[in-house]
């Protein structure tokens, strides 16, 4: 039995399903946090707090490294910890370095900030020769009007370091970027409390469909578990709206995204305790990187994963922070597909009405969770705003996004925001 501690996390799913594969495994977490009521305010509804299999739950300031280290270091004296772990983007690079610290198994924390940072992301990439799209990085507002000119509109702005499509716009010219960097500008601060660096990253609009690759790093070594498809909406922001895994590709496009993300961890260095998310666009002139996140899918990805291959990457994450190697063999589950659709409020107001009754007595339907009405909810500008979302399996081929697609059709149908 091993001893891990959890640094943050998520709120959403994954606060779930990490600390379940924790103790599935027959491990124990310490929970490390700076605000306790951040989670106790989103406490599932007829479920037990995830945080109540905690060992134990220490408060300390996660966002001041200066003072963690050493705190932790003597945590790590009367506690003995055997790995360090979290879930949320905005504290990786802190979980890598204080594994470090304690001289336990980690990704290089140079590596994870590379990951981190949007901007660092990119200039690694290009160094070495892996395909992106073109991209300028400023923070001056007339250099970045001279930088987009210079890359040509349409073009994607995105923060350097905010996560789920937060402030990600397309725009078409010079005023619809003034307005989406004041729109960054008035964000100094995270959801976590950490000051924002003031850069914006601008990159050419690529074309084509999204996947991602999902992929084990241990040892040196990367092992890619699948491609997972993405479906997107809600211009001119980028709100990811579906799943399906595998992804419905050729073997040669197969072959040039795996290839293309394992080129990206390498050059970033993440080959070794990371279960990575690596985002890619298969556009006309070739695969090209998006982003590297270097910590499991969100949005039930790794369900999907789990669902169709037997593979489950919450667990081969828990196994690759303590170093050891993980279990990745496939196992027949009966189903060639599966798919997650989510549903995307598009007006702002009070949730009236939303019937999904019928969901759960469906055959294929492996998951459904719905808000409730009387929620309060405004319309979706990320990945933040899901009212909820379907899961379906197919145990015949591909057909699992189509029918997740009628589904949310269906629901849509029966929505109503006042």
């Amino acid at each position: 039995m091993a001893h891990l501690l959890m640094v943050e996390s998520w709120v959403g799913s994954m606060s779930r399903l990490l600390p379940r594969a924790i103790q599935e495994a027959g491990h124990t977490f310490t929970f490390l946090t700076r605000d306790l009521h951040h989670y106790l305010r989103t406490a599932p509804e007829g479920a037990a707090h995830p945080l109540l299999g905690a060992r134990d739950v220490v408060t300390a300031d996660t966002n001041d490294q200066e003072s963690l280290l050493p705190y932790v270091e003597r945590l790590h004296e009367v506690l003995g910890f055997d790995g360090v772990l979290t879930s949320c983007d905005y504290y990786l690079p802190t979980a890598a370095l204080l594994a470090e610290r304690l001289g336990l198994t980690a990704p290089d924390p140079e590596a994870v900030r590379n990951a981190c940072r949007k901007d660092a992301t990119r200039r690694v990439l290009e160094k070495a020769g892996v395909p992106g799209p073109r991209f300028a990085v400023h923070e001056d507002r007339a250099e970045l009007g001279a930088a987009a000119r210079d890359i040509g509109y349409p073009l994607v702005v995105k923060p350097v370091d905010l996560c789920a499509g937060m402030f990600v716009r397309r725009v078409d010219d010079d005023g619809q970027l003034a307005a989406a960097v004041r729109a960054l500008g008035d964000f100094p601060v995270n959801a976590r409390g950490q000051r924002r660096a003031p850069a914006v990253l601008l990159e050419e609009l690529l074309d084509g469909p999204e996947v991602s690759v999902e992929t084990v790093s241990h040892a040196g070594a990367v092992a890619v578990v699948g491609v997972t498809d993405k479906s997107v909406g809600g211009a001119p922001a980028f709100i990811e709206t579906g799943h399906m895994f595998p992804a419905a590709l050729s073997d040669a496009e197969t072959e040039d995204v795996v290839r293309t993300a394992v080129d990206a961890l390498t050059a970033l260095g993440l080959t070794d305790g990371v279960v990575a998310h690596t985002e890619i666009k298969l556009t006309s002139a070739g695969p090209r990187v998006v982003e590297v996140n270097p910590r499991p899918a969100g949005n039930r990805i790794t369900e999907l994963v789990r669902r169709v291959t037997g593979v489950d990457l919450v667990a081969a994450f828990v196994d690759v922070s303590l170093g050891r190697a993980p279990d990745l063999r496939r196992t027949d589950t009966g189903l060639r597909s599966a798919a997650v659709g989510f549903l995307v409020p598009e007006a702002t107001g009070t949730l009236a009405a939303l019937d999904g009754s019928g969901l759960r007595t469906a055959p294929d339907v492996l998951e459904a969770e719905l808000a409730e009405p009387g929620r309060q909810v405004r319309a979706a500008g990320s990945n933040n705003e899901y009212l909820g979302h379907v899961m379906v399996g197919d145990t015949e081929g591909a057909g699992a996004r189509e029918r997740v697609e009628g589904l949310l059709a269906s629901l849509r149908s029966g929505l109503v925001i006042r």
